[in-house]
């Protein structure tokens, strides 16, 4: 998650446009162990499934090894992004999907934005769900936002595994140069016609959702969407807080400024958690949500299992929900 910085649009001169595109190949990725996460009470509910904490985690030390072997970080412009992104495509050719890597420059570098397709469902009625790939220069950016990219990757090979064929399609992206200003998911956006735009019924954002002193915060944005985050924590018995720390602060912004129904997840950033919510959801009063954040410490320690488990098995719950 970028901070609230004061140029945090760019003009559209500054960012320069190519588009790549590579075809995915199918193979059938292997099963993990799962165990029960999911509310009860409905049939989306139950058809979704559980999301393998033991997956995410093997992704997120495979973008610290990224990190550590490109100079501690994985930045836009830099080696470490590059590797992260060919890490994630290469996963999601395996796994059967149609990928597209979009090239841009920023800041006078390269970055890349990377959208995966599974075939089928009605094209004229698309569900995305994303997050941003990079990190800052400062460190290898585990939860910000390693957390959500490889959450939403292991929802995307969740959706393979199962051979799932839902009545919409189904879209996920990872972005690039969020920490400059949201510069991949905004030119993304632009690139898109207003028809294409339009078939766009919800993108669904994740950015940090395994904060080591975390909390349960949902968008306030789309209705649909919002109440299909709280039904899940519901069902689960957790309680959740309206996300407040900036509604510019992520990639679903250009998309709601495009009129995109959008929603999503967040654990905490640099606010410090009072002790009202300390008595809901446990951790330190007083602390950040996140005391390593934008730091070199934001590593693999840098991770609540439990939240990034819990927040894991609600993007899969959404997608489910929200595509059929």
């Amino acid at each position: 998650m970028q901070l609230l910085p004061s140029g945090r649009a760019l003009t559209a001169g500054a960012v320069a446009v190519v588009t790549l595109m590579a075809g995915g190949s199918a193979a059938g990725a292997a099963s993990a162990p799962v165990h029960p996460a999911t509310p009860t009470g409905t049939a989306a509910a139950a058809a979704a499934p559980d999301i393998p904490i033991a997956n995410v985690k093997t992704h997120l030390r495979q973008l610290q090894s990224i990190a550590t072997a490109n100079g501690g970080n994985r930045a836009h412009g830099r080696a470490g992004y590059r590797a992260s992104l060919d890490y994630m495509k290469a996963k999601l050719d395996a796994a059967g999907f149609t990928t597209r890597v979009q090239q841009f420059s920023a800041s006078g570098r390269t970055g890349y934005n990377l959208t995966a397709d599974w075939p089928g469902g009605d094209a004229s009625q698309i569900v995305m769900a994303g997050s941003h790939l990079d990190s800052v220069a400062s460190g290898p950016g585990i939860n910000d936002n390693g957390s959500g990219s490889s959450a939403v990757l292991e929802t995307a090979l969740a959706v393979a595994r199962s051979g799932y064929q839902p009545t919409k399609h189904l879209r996920f992206a990872w972005w690039g140069a969020e920490e400059l200003g949201l510069v991949g998911s905004r030119y993304y956006v632009n690139s898109l016609g207003s028809a294409e735009r339009a078939k766009i019924s919800g993108y669904l954002n994740f950015d940090m959702i395994g904060s080591p002193n975390p909390g349960y915060f949902v968008y306030d944005d789309d209705p649909t969407i919002e109440k299909t985050f709280k039904d899940y924590f519901s069902g689960i018995g957790i309680s959740t807080e309206i996300e407040t720390e900036g509604d510019g602060r992520s990639d679903h912004a250009p998309f709601k400024n495009a009129g995109v129904p959008v929603g999503g997840l967040f654990s905490g950033a640099d606010y410090r958690k009072t002790s009202a919510q300390a008595a809901k959801w446990g951790g330190t009063v007083g602390q950040p949500f996140d005391r390593c954040y934008h730091s070199s410490c934001d590593t693999t320690a840098n991770i609540d299992d439990t939240a990034l488990d819990r927040n894991s098995d609600a993007i899969a719950y959404a997608v489910w929900e929200l595509s059929q």
